[in-house]
């Protein structure tokens, strides 16, 4: 993506906040609120330390005594990201109904949510996951690859029963994913739509991609 796509993409992420049952509290809370805030407007490289400080209404040093560096405070929302969308992959699966095609709708549509709903959060924890070194970005690494196999295991048992007809299930969850993902960089609250909606929709669009009959896809 491009650098003015990129702009674009920020300025369209305004579904801001964190969840809160994940957000620590107190003065580290504020910290992470503000980091999200001016990655999200301004990317990891056009935010200061001191920034975030500002934004957080605490000085440096008392930004210190909370995370090490910049680097950390994004390490810790790139995983408050994967464990949000992975949580919810995992309880989309738990509680969906049906074969493979209900749980297809119900993990594309958990997708969507979470980059709907938290556009920001997704954005950064996708677009600047990059910048963190191997150590940093472990965790979430390994958390984006179980949510992959989630969905790969899923299509395979598809296949597998005759369900779902897709010729490459490798190619048909990247496009799913992808799908999914570039929620982030478009929706806008004030839309004609609302998450549920897109999310409904991209789930129809999964079903059809990897050739749900119609008949399954209502069981």
């Amino acid at each position: 993506m491009g650098d003015r796509m990129l702009e674009r993409a920020r300025s369209a992420a305004t579904s801001a906040g964190l969840p809160t049952r994940a957000v620590p509290p107190g003065t580290a809370g504020r910290i992470l609120a503000a980091g999200l805030e001016l990655f999200a407007e301004k990317g990891f490289s056009g935010t200061s330390i001191r920034d975030i400080g500002a934004r957080a209404g605490i000085n440096s040093a008392t930004l210190y005594s909370h995370y090490r560096s910049k680097e950390h405070v994004l390490a810790a929302l790139v995983l408050l990201g994967h464990q949000e969308l992975h949580g919810r992959l995992q309880h989309a699966l738990v509680t969906a109904r049906g074969g493979p095609a209900g749980k297809l709708a119900a993990l594309v549509r958990a997708h969507v949510l979470a980059h709907a709903e938290y556009a920001q959060l997704a954005l950064v924890a996708n677009a600047e996951l990059h910048i963190l070194g191997g150590e940093a970005a472990a965790p979430s690494l390994a958390l984006r690859e179980q949510s992959r196999q989630l969905l790969l295991a899923l299509l395979d048992e598809g296949v597998r029963g005759g369900e779902f007809t897709a010729a490459d299930p490798l190619l048909a969850a990247a496009a799913i994913v992808g799908m999914g993902r570039q929620v982030a960089h478009w929706y806008r609250p004030n839309q004609p739509y609302t998450p549920e909606q897109i999310a409904d929709t991209f789930s129809g669009y999964a079903l059809a991609l990897v050739g749900a009959a119609e008949h399954d896809r209502e069981k």
